[in-house]
């Protein structure tokens, strides 16, 4: 079956204006503030595609251009002891990652790949330029499976610190290649690094946050709960580093709420992030649209102490219109910060109430629903969500052979931007 390409256009959410995207649009060329764009999408019901498979039967509320290989869902279930045990009566976790039992088969087990298999398919196939995507891991790993199961080519650029985070099945194709910030360096090095990569007409942008396709696929968690529950959860927990997912389902739902049928309610969102690093929440707490001062000395620091080493982004998309500050304002929600003690708590906890192992990140959104719980946040008969964005490693480490990335070059983000370009450029 040929795929018709899905149809829309963007919208600045500024001002919101209404303008058509040029292919890879990351922000409004006439937008006078900072802002995101959304994709308005010409299908205004959601409906599954039971023609498409895997992660694709969302691909209505998808700005793609096609639909890749070997993608995969996230999965949402009821949960029954960790509700027990929080004394909550409807409970739904929407799980991103390898958990057979449930049938989730994310073979990097992270919510990372919705994005991936979203911004690879907004890509043309005759994309010439390689396509750039900086990330502290998780992500990483997502966007190389992508792309290698895929033949699309690729330059990640990663603290090297980070490596260990790039395993896989099996060895890379040829069409991936890694660049790494040195020892010490943390996940705004390897953003450094990429930005003068694309200094080069050679090279693509993917784009991060400001990028629909990234986050509209991180908005398949809300239409994954959805569709096993009919109708627009109450609450809604994730933990975050940039806050795009955030984001992703609070865009979703305002295009739930157009279609009607599923709730006219704005579900209230609560972000939380790994105490020490709280450069959000903290901003949040004192009441500000903007971020708090965080000097780069502070937040390698931070950074280094924080478990859950993903959620270390230090210029999140926090203040610009559409962002995670407008998000949790117009949900009428809030913030939560968790220490390490707590998150690692919350890795055995949710391995015992129900059987698999998720990442520091996805414990840190569990923890804040203890506490939504404790603080009288959300009832016990509401509908609530809890997005665990990754999970299933040790069962999927333990289910096959492992093999690990390496860097094919290290470079310091400091060194000329064509000195870089030049060694780079080579690698393709």
């Amino acid at each position: 079956m040929t795929f018709k390409p899905t149809s829309y256009k963007l919208m600045n959410c500024g001002d919101g204006r209404i303008f058509d995207d040029a292919g890879w649009t990351l922000a409004d060329p006439q937008g006078k503030n900072p802002a995101l764009v959304r994709a308005v999408y010409e299908k205004k019901n959601f409906e599954v595609r039971e023609d498409l498979d895997g992660f694709y039967r969302y691909a209505d509320w998808l700005p793609v251009k096609r639909t890749l290989s070997n993608s995969c869902p996230p999965v949402t279930y009821k949960s029954r002891k960790l509700a027990e045990y929080l004394k909550l009566e409807n409970l739904y976790i929407t799980f991103s990652g390898y958990f057979p039992e449930i049938g989730a088969s994310m073979q990097t087990c992270s919510f990372k790949e919705t994005e991936a298999y979203s911004v690879c398919a907004r890509l043309a196939a005759d994309e010439k330029r390689v396509l750039v995507v900086a990330s502290a891991g998780n992500t990483a790993r997502a966007f190389a499976k992508v792309c290698s199961d895929n033949g699309i080519r690729l330059l990640l650029s990663i603290p090297e610190d980070n490596i260990q985070a790039l395993w896989f099945d099996k060895p890379l194709n040829d069409c991936v290649k890694i660049i790494a910030a040195p020892k010490g360096a943390d996940y705004y090095d390897a953003i450094a690094l990429s930005d003068k990569v694309c200094e080069s007409p050679a090279f693509l942008a993917e784009g991060g946050a400001k990028n629909i396709a990234r986050r509209d696929g991180m908005g398949t968690t809300i239409l994954s709960a959805v569709e096993k529950t009919g109708r627009i959860p109450d609450a809604y927990f994730q933990a975050i580093g940039s806050g795009t997912g955030t984001i992703a389902v609070w865009e979703n739902n305002l295009r739930l709420i157009g279609d009607g049928r599923f709730g006219t309610h704005k579900m209230r969102l609560y972000p939380s992030q790994n105490d020490p690093f709280t450069i959000m929440y903290d901003s949040w707490k004192a009441g500000s649209r903007e971020l708090l001062p965080l000097t780069p000395e502070d937040a390698r620091i931070q950074a280094s102490e924080i478990k859950a080493k993903v959620l270390s982004n230090r210029k999140p998309p926090y203040s610009l219109a559409g962002g995670v500050y407008d998000a949790v304002k117009d949900s009428r929600g809030d913030m939560y910060k968790i220490s390490n003690d707590v998150l690692d708590r919350w890795k055995a906890g949710f391995l015992e109430l129900e059987g698999i192992d998720i990442y520091s990140a996805a414990a840190v959104a569990v923890a804040s629903l203890e506490e939504a719980v404790k603080d009288g946040s959300v009832k016990k008969d509401e509908v609530i969500m809890l997005n665990i964005t990754g999970g299933g490693e040790k069962l999927a480490k333990s289910h096959k052979q492992v093999v690990y990335a390496v860097p094919d070059l290290v470079l310091d983000p400091a060194l000329p931007s064509e000195e870089i370009i030049n060694r780079v450029e080579k690698l393709f």
